[in-house]
This record gives C-alpha cells, structure tokens and sequence, in this order.
C-alpha cells in the first residue's frame, strides 16, 4: 500500500508532538509522503506560527523593525530542534526569510514559511527527502490554483522519490511568487499529493478523532462519525464542520482515495473515513449537523407570481448586480424568499431594495435579520421515511420557531432556518432526537 499522511498544526507544535508524528509515520512503512503544517499552539495562551508570521512581516512592510519578532519565530524552531536532539540549523534560512521581508516579498511569502521551515525538520528527523512545494504546486496568473498541471508536476517529482515530506499550504506561480491556499490549506496539499502519487489512503492526522455528529461546543460529548461520503462532507463543511478543509476533497475525489482524519494524542482511535460511496448503513438516521449563524432573508411577495415569466430572475439579477452570493431561495405560489449572509449584504440592502422594486415591481418587500441556517445531513435520511416530521417535531417540543425548511433534491439534506436565539436550542433538539433517544 502507499499512503500520505498529513499533520495539522496542533501535532506538530512542539517536540514532543513532533515525536508523537514521527512514530507514526515509523509506525507504518507504506506511510511514504508527510506533509507538515506550521507549528500551532502549544497551550491555550500560545500563537501559531503562521500568526507570528503575519505579525512579523506587518512590520517589515512598515519598514519598522522586525529583529525581535524574528527572534521569536526562530526560537520556537529552534525549541523543536533541540527537543528532538537534531544537529541541524535552520540559520541560513532564516537569514534568507530576513532578506526577503526587508526586499517586500509579499506576506503569502511570509505566512508559507511556518510550513516550509517545519517540512525541513520532519524530513530531517525522518529521514526522508524534501521537496518544496513552490517547486511542485501550480497557480495561475490570477492566483488560482492550476490543478493539472500541479497534478503533472507532482507526479513527475516523486516518481523515483520512495519517501519524501512536502510542506503544505502553499505553492508558487509561473514566475516563481510564492501563492497560498487559505488558511487550513494543508490538507489541500495532502490531498494534491496522495492524487500524484495515487496513493491507497491519505490519512489527515490532527487534534481530534474524527468527525462528530454535533459541535461539541453545543453537544456534551457528541457521538462520532465513523463512515461519511465526500458529500454529506461537504455540506457539513459549508456549514461550519471545520476539521478539514473543504477544498481538499476535490483532488482525491476524482481518484476515488479515502480520507481518514485521526487522532495524533490517540493513534489508537480509527477515526472518520471519507468515502466516495458505501454500502454501509450510518448507526443513525442523520450523519451530522451544522450551522452557522449570521443570516438575513428578504421576503417578496406578489400576486400571480408563479405566472410571470422572469419574476425570479429579476429579483436575483438585483443580488448579483450588487456582488451578494446567495445561500437558499425557497419560495411559494405568490411568495420568496432569499437568504443572505447578513455581513455581506446590510451595507447594501436599501440599494438591493431598490433594485428589485424596480425590475421586479412587488407587492411587498420585508427583511429580516439575525437568522441562523442549520444543515441536518445524512444518507440515510433517503430510505427513511418521516424524517421531516422527526425535526419539527422536535423543534415543536423545544419551542423552536422555524424560519424556513428547504430539502435539497438528493434528498442528502434537510436545511432549518432560525432564529440566531434558538440556533444552539435547535441543534440539541435535533441531534437529541436522532442519536440520544432515537425516536
């Protein structure tokens, strides 16, 4: 077998973790590729690396001095270096990085060099051979990522490499500028790689064990995902489940490679497999829920509605003319409704008003603000019946008042709206119903 192993930046802030990654990678010989983050927080009151990056080059911009806080990030390596007993430097490299903040080489530059300082002490202490990413990972001219010819380029490179580690999180474009993902971008590397090297598994070790069904910031201890499908990941991810990035799913996707998120502090935990399909049943009717808060919708209201030609376009012509992304759009005979991020759209809401009066000419326009959308997600929701029912009843009985219920045509997914009030309310309604009493 091969497999890519990536590690978040909580298993790999200090020595010790370092340690704990390292015997895992030894722990296994088809573990052939790593790809390190940037250092995280050690403790609660601790800074990532990549914020003192930021920090550090804030102040280079400014031409102010930055000597101190170099001296900071360069001890937090050092620290790692002298905890794994390496003889090895990191000198000349951060010579180099002060050089290039004095010369403005950009702060993508700056934040890329929490993983690429990092993926030089994992493949010294390993054993394996380095490759840097700028070398391997394709951007466009306009900053986006060019997938097949990164794909090409990756391949080619590690070909006759048995082991190598590849920092994560960034690349570089055809002149050689360093370009980044966005944050959490590493997993993006991760997967880029296991679809290079057509890897059997690409396991994406970080703090946790995997997914669970709930934010265990609203669900005491909630139950854990052992088995979910690219796509109920990925509307969990758009609402807020934040384990791995949802961009990284793509690449391993169109290889059909599994992804398995595991426990660095817990190597002994199986954690969540991400698949394409399976035919194993979820234990529960849902497999997850998420949400976010932060919504407003704009309800309209016109007699005949359903018979004008174009009544709906007019209207989202009036969100797109003002650069507003649209979440959901359900609506009935003479009415809809159209749910905004609240940010997004309140420096711009009278202008969005008055557009959609004139194109659309409506009966009624009402908006309404601090909404909160809740994705209730899961596989087997297709085959059960009720499911619906389940949540209003729940809801019902929490005193819950919704907003808006919008099931997608997969019938994957159920869609709440609320109040931002009842948002934490709601979730345990629901997930109480399906995983506590299953009813």
């Amino acid at each position: 077998m091969k497999k890519v192993v990536k590690f978040g930046g909580s298993s790999l802030a200090s020595a010790e973790q370092f340690k704990k990654a390292a015997d895992i990678v030894r722990s296994d010989a088809d573990r052939r590729y790593v790809i390190p983050s940037a250092p995280g927080k050690r403790n609660s009151g601790d800074k990532k690396v990549t914020d003192m990056l930021y920090a550090c080059y804030a102040l280079a911009e400014k031409d102010r001095n930055f000597d101190v806080a170099l001296a900071d990030i360069k001890a937090r390596y050092d620290e790692i270096i002298h905890g794994l007993g390496l003889d090895f430097s990191l000198a000349d490299d951060f010579k180099e990085i002060e050089e290039n903040f004095k010369n403005k080489a950009g702060s993508m530059y700056a934040a890329s060099r929490g993983e690429y300082l990092n993926g030089k002490i994992m493949a010294e202490y390993l054993g394996f051979t380095f490759v840097d990413s700028a070398e391997v990972v394709r951007f466009k001219e306009n900053g986006d990522f060019d997938s097949e010819t990164t794909n090409k380029l990756m391949a080619a490179r590690l070909a006759d490499i048995e082991t190598a580690v590849v920092p994560g999180f960034f690349g570089a474009d055809d002149k050689g500028n360093i370009v980044t993902f966005s944050r959490g971008g590493s997993d993006i590397t991760g997967s880029i790689v296991s679809r290079a090297v057509k890897a059997d598994v690409y396991e994406n070790w970080t703090d946790v064990s995997g997914f669970m069904i709930a934010d265990p910031r609203i669900i005491s201890h909630p139950q854990s995902i052992s088995m979910i499908t690219y796509t109920e990941l990925r509307e969990l991810a758009y609402m807020g489940a934040s384990v791995l990035h949802e961009d990284s799913i793509f690449p391993v996707r169109k290889e059909g490679i599994p992804i398995n998120i595991r426990n660095t502090n817990k190597p002994e935990d199986e954690g969540t497999w991400i698949v394409e399909s399976t035919a194993r049943k979820s234990k529960y009717t849902i497999t997850g829920i998420a949400g976010k808060k932060g919504f407003c919708c704009v309800n309209i209201s016109k007699d005949m509605m359903n018979s004008e030609v174009g009544f709906v376009r007019k209207v989202l012509q009036a969100f797109e003319d003002h650069q507003i992304s649209i979440e959901h759009v359900p609506s009935g005979i003479d009415t809809m409704t159209v749910f905004v991020h609240e940010d997004e759209f309140i420096s711009k809401e009278q202008a969005v008003v008055s557009e959609i009066h004139r194109l659309a000419k409506p009966d009624m326009l009402e908006i309404e603000s601090d909404l909160g959308l809740i994705a209730v997600v899961g596989r087997g929701m297709k085959s059960t019946r009720g499911t619906a029912g389940r949540i209003f009843s729940a809801l019902a009985h929490a005193n819950v008042n919704v907003r808006m219920i919008d099931q997608g045509s997969s019938e994957l997914n159920i869609i709440i709206g609320v109040e931002n009030r009842d948002f934490e309310k709601a979730i345990r309604a629901i997930y109480d119903i399906f995983v506590e009493t299953q009813l």
